[in-house]
């Protein structure tokens, strides 16, 4: 990696890397958790809805099945098979539900069929016949395994054995009119012959699945970067993907197209079926990359990093280990095998500690607990989404810095990088946080430390392709928080703000085609990039609109600016966020933890005109720094002039909130306050650094000027002449 002048190519340009296939002619050049709920681990296994603090339906008694089937809700078809599992008849379940009794048919007839599979103890005793039709009618392999006590695999073994494997099918875009030759393909349980013939090379693309909180267009983005770096060199590229809003399902974007579950059942009958060169699991998110161990298992060949690698990176225990191998410093940790050691080892860390789950996107499960049944509950959760997986419990660093590092590797060798900071203190969500490239406010000697560590964890970990690194800096020393094998979130912005395609590098380096890194300043860009999220609150009844650990963002955008206030207010009005009108009234509410930056945003605004009105305990703080503010009484005062009343009428242009500050009534007051916000269309920041960020560019940026992003782009080079 280089270390000098700033740059974000290491050395070794001529390099080749990656240790894929061969270039075609025309391209030449741990152990489970016990004493938590092992319950919950066989739960999640058995296909219950998997999130985190839900009860399956195999829990409820009769009385309390019945009674959730009367109201529709998001498990409800799950409760409709453990209903029929239990007997019941269509007629009982039609009388609670009122569901068309036609529907039902289907299910319990589905039910009905499965309870067939368990007269048969052992696979081998499975009819041949009865074995074809549970794959017609959509049975998978380790819904049978389960169903007869033995290993998914051992299915597989045996339909295979009995010729009973998927056709592969064209979709019919022509309705029939004339012979359709599309790369639109499905596999099928139906059919006796197959529509195309193997391609015998090229590439299998993991899609990212369904859009959804934490996996959306950024990895499309990078699946498609993928797909036409690949089919430019000459690569057939082969996409599996079951979402037809993405990009990587359009008709010309891939030379097949499978819409298909991202399953590994699935995978391994495309992959057996096309015999390609190999499969990428790096650019569609946390789903394919879950998918990389138990591919590799059964023999696939992973292209990019080894799967074993992917494993001891996902894993937080044996990452944490690694880390500690290295002499890297994280933040303390212990791995959950019982819940008494997690207590003594709090004892000993302090509060407030983080539980972080192993293969999860977007947070998930991820808490931060401040005392015993905050942290005995998200013991509980992460078992829940992660039941194959170690938990680790790592000590919360307070009022740190979040740093991000996105790079591409080969063989162990950081190819490009680039280093982002986050707007908030370390405890907000990557995927929530207000990212700033290059990074503004980083010490010489903090950058120097993050390449140096994500140097030498690239070189343990022999990375081949994408990776991302998290780290917090505070007082100048930094630690590692998570490392991710696979493209981040992050990917398309850095792509966008340095103008080189990072997954196109990424590409060349996983199937060893001749890599050549991008040369571009970390240091000296004559523009700034800001990305910052976009939340659904208004549409969620109810919701707190708090951030934290767990991502909660629908989406982002970013935007550039000559400098970070100017692209910091630009992504702000990207996301729909209204300015108060000058001369307005901004209400502000926090605690003494955040005093210090708050009352510099209420000392700027109070200088620009604005009207400060503050809940009663914001209002001391104020006078006492000779900030002049008026007093709106918080819901629980019953007293008048009300914040509540204010917000409705329309009085108060913008909130400014901490929703940490306060005691539990303090913190219940503060979410009516935001809440009403949301729910009236006033603008809302939650978070002191934005306040602070938000305040100085008001005071700063009169207008901006619209660019195109190639004006941008060409900055440096009218600075150099």
């Amino acid at each position: 990696m280089s270390g000098s002048g700033g740059s974000g190519a290491a050395s070794g340009s001529g390099h080749e890397g990656g240790s894929g296939f061969a270039a075609p002619a025309a391209a030449k050049g741990k152990a489970k958790s016990k004493g938590i709920s092992e319950s919950k681990r066989r739960r999640t296994q058995e296909g219950s809805s998997g999130k985190p603090g839900e009860q399956d339906a195999a829990d409820f008694d009769d009385e309390e099945l019945s009674h959730r089937l009367q109201k529709p809700h998001h498990t409800r078809l799950l409760e409709l098979a453990e209903a029929f599992e239990r007997g019941w008849t269509v007629d009982r379940v039609h009388e609670l539900t009122r569901i068309d009794p036609f529907f039902l048919n289907k299910l319990a007839a589905i039910s009905d069929m499965g309870k067939t599979i368990e007269a048969h103890g052992n696979i081998s005793t499975l009819p041949e016949h009865s074995l074809r039709e549970l794959k017609r009618v959509g049975f998978s392999d380790p819904q049978i395994a389960r169903r007869i006590g033995c290993d998914e695999f051992a299915v597989r073994r045996r339909r295979k054995a009995a010729g009973i494997v998927p056709s592969v099918k064209q979709i019919d875009t022509l309705a029939a009119e004339f012979p359709a030759q599309t790369n639109y393909l499905y596999m099928t349980y139906g059919g006796d012959h197959d529509d195309v013939e193997p391609t015998n090379a090229g590439a299998v693309v993991l899609g990212s699945g369904a859009y959804c909180i934490g996996s959306s267009v950024e990895f499309d983005w990078c699946a498609v970067s993928c797909i036409r770096t690949l089919r430019q060199a000459g690569y057939p590229a082969i996409v599996v993907n079951y979402n037809p809003e993405t990009v990587s399902t359009d008709y010309d974007e891939s030379d097949r197209l499978y819409f298909e579950e991202l399953s590994l059942e699935r995978v391994l009958d495309i992959y057996e079926r096309e015999q390609p060169g190999g499969v990428i699991v790096s650019v569609g998110g946390q789903i394919p990359n879950n998918l990389a161990l138990p591919l590799h298992k059964q023999g696939v060949n992973i292209l990019g990093t080894n799967p074993l690698m992917i494993d001891r990176a996902e894993d937080r225990f044996k990452f944490s280990q690694l880390l500690d191998d290295l002499g890297v410093d994280q933040p303390r940790w212990k791995e959950t095998t019982r819940v008494e050691e997690v207590l003594t080892f709090v004892e000993e860390v302090g509060y407030p500690v983080i539980v972080r789950p192993s293969y999860v996107l977007s947070g998930a499960a991820m808490r931060v607990a401040e005392n015993e049944p905050a942290l005995r509950a998200c013991l509980e959760d992460a078992v829940d989404v992660s039941p194959e997986y170690p938990v680790v419990v790592s000590k919360f660093v307070l009022n740190a810095k979040e740093v991000e590092f996105d790079a591409v590797a080969s063989h162990g060798h950081v190819l490009n990088y680039a280093i982002s900071e986050h707007v908030e203190n370390a405890g907000v969500h990557s995927g929530d946080a207000t990212l700033v490239l290059p990074a503004q406010k980083l010490y010489v000697e903090t950058i120097r430390q993050v390449k140096r560590i994500s140097q030498s964890i690239a070189k343990a970990l022999n990375i081949t392709g994408p990776f991302n690194i998290q780290f917090i800096s505070k007082d100048n020393e930094v630690k590692v928080i998570e490392c991710n094998l696979r493209a981040s979130r992050t990917f398309p912005f850095i792509s966008k703000t340095f103008d080189f395609n990072f997954i196109s590098l990424a590409t060349k380096a996983m199937v060893g085609l001749p890599l050549k890194p991008g040369s571009f300043s970390l240091v000296d860009l004559d523009y700034v990039g800001v990305k910052a999220p976009m939340f659904s609150f208004t549409r969620l009844q109810g919701a707190d609109p708090t951030l934290g650990v767990e991502m909660m963002s629908t989406g982002e955008v970013a935007c550039f600016g000559q400098d970070l206030h100017e692209a910091f207010l630009k992504a702000l009005l990207s996301t729909g966020f209204k300015l108060p009108k000058a001369g307005s009234a901004v209400l502000l509410s926090f605690g003494d933890a955040e005093k210090k930056h708050l009352i510099e945003a209420a000392e700027v605004l109070s200088n620009l005109g604005f009207q400060l009105y503050a809940t009663e305990g914001t209002h001391g703080r104020l006078a006492e720094d000779g900030v002049p503010s008026e007093i709106l009484y918080k819901p629980s005062a019953d007293k008048k002039p009300s914040a509540v009343d204010a917000l409705e009428s329309g009085k108060i242009q913008l909130v400014i909130n901490d929703p940490r500050a306060g005691d539990r009534l303090g913190t219940t007051d503060g979410y009516v306050i935001r809440r009403t916000a949301v729910d009236f269309g006033v603008s809302l920041i939650t978070n002191s650094k934005c306040a602070v960020l938000f305040a100085n560019a008001l005071a700063k940026i009169r207008s901006f000027p619209i660019k195109h992003v190639d004006e941008y782009y060409t900055l440096g080079h009218l600075a150099e002449t």
